[in-house]
């Protein structure tokens, strides 16, 4: 069996944020090594149940079988003039490609939301096309989910010597950025675009994520490939029913200052249908981007806050082109 250019790690020795024991510091040199080689690798051992991820997935699907006009009842406003929000909510296909829905976080109320008056801290009314039912289970994924990145942060807090807690500077649950999408990749009768590289009709656009990491469960359809920095090829991420795929962002690459640099990938054009569901893990709005966070003894606290950042990164994707 020919070995994947993606490694496989078992994180269950830091799930109870515990990087202090032996096994923890072997696991981590192995996520160091991962982030500094490649920018991707594969997670097992992350705790989240398999069934859960399932229940998520069957969530996802059943959103996209809906009809258009339901769907659009969560659009932002460039698609659905009746909506305010502008940041979170259904996109359609024909946007580029793929159908999304990006759900920020589920704690956030509408009154909070209207309080904070943030472009990006919206509140959507998932009642209009979620049951009870589904969005305890969305809101249990979240919550799974933003847990497990935030010890896969730490553990790069760690890397640099400090101590992990410190993640709470960055990340604050009512003001994070962060992001659950379901991406759709429905019937494509032709790809969005062709490689320049290597001439592969794409179903996603080359690309880098904005954030300190994605942590993606891809189907069993695959497609997802990553770039070799050095050789500029590129490889298929393997599916793995028990694995999530984590990839680091452009955020991580400023604050490490170029050690953990974030990594080209894209997706293959596939004429069947498919589903995936990143999270996108993205500090709190209000984060001031200061490299001294990781790279020296006292955080100086400046530089431009992470919605500016976020907010120029955005500007490549079509999608939030809004």
């Amino acid at each position: 069996m020919t070995k994947s250019y993606i490694p496989t790690i078992d994180i269950s020795p830091l799930i109870k944020n515990n990087f202090d024991t032996k096994n923890a510091i072997k696991t981590i040199k192995k996520i160091e090594s991962a982030c500094i080689n490649i920018g991707f690798f594969q997670v097992v051992g992350h705790g989240i149940n398999l069934k859960h991820i399932k229940e998520t997935c069957e969530i996802g699907n059943k959103f996209f079988n809906l009809s258009n006009n339901i769907k659009k009842k969560l659009s932002p406003k460039k698609w659905n003039k009746k909506n305010k929000n502008v940041y979170r909510g259904y996109f359609p296909n024909d946007v580029n490609g793929k159908e999304g829905l990006d759900i920020g976080d589920l704690k956030v109320t509408k009154k909070y939301s209207s309080r904070l008056k943030n472009q990006y801290v919206e509140y959507l009314e998932l009642r209009k096309c979620f049951n009870k039912n589904s969005i305890i289970i969305l809101n249990k994924y979240f919550d799974n989910i933003y847990n497990l990145s935030e010890t896969l942060f730490k553990s790069v807090i760690k890397i640099s010597k400090k101590n992990p807690n410190i993640s709470s500077k960055v990340f604050s649950r009512l003001k994070t950025l962060s992001t659950l999408r379901f991406n759709y990749y429905p019937n494509q009768t032709k790809p969005v675009e062709i490689s320049k590289e290597d001439g592969v009709s794409l179903g996603c656009e080359t690309h880098v994520d904005s954030g300190i990491f994605t942590v993606l469960y891809q189907d069993s359809k695959g497609g997802l490939q990553v770039q070799n920095r050095k050789n500029k090829k590129w490889y298929d991420v393997p599916f793995n029913k028990k694995a999530l795929v984590v990839n680091t962002g452009r955020a991580l690459e400023f604050l490490s200052k170029g050690k953990f640099k974030a990594t080209n990938h894209r997706v293959l054009w596939n004429k069947s249908k498919r589903l995936s569901v990143p999270f996108f893990f993205e500090p709190s709005y209000d984060f001031k981007m200061d490299q001294s966070f990781l790279n020296e003894s006292k955080f100086k606290n400046n530089g431009q806050i992470y919605e500016i950042f976020l907010n120029k990164s955005l500007k490549k994707f079509i999608e939030y082109q809004r």
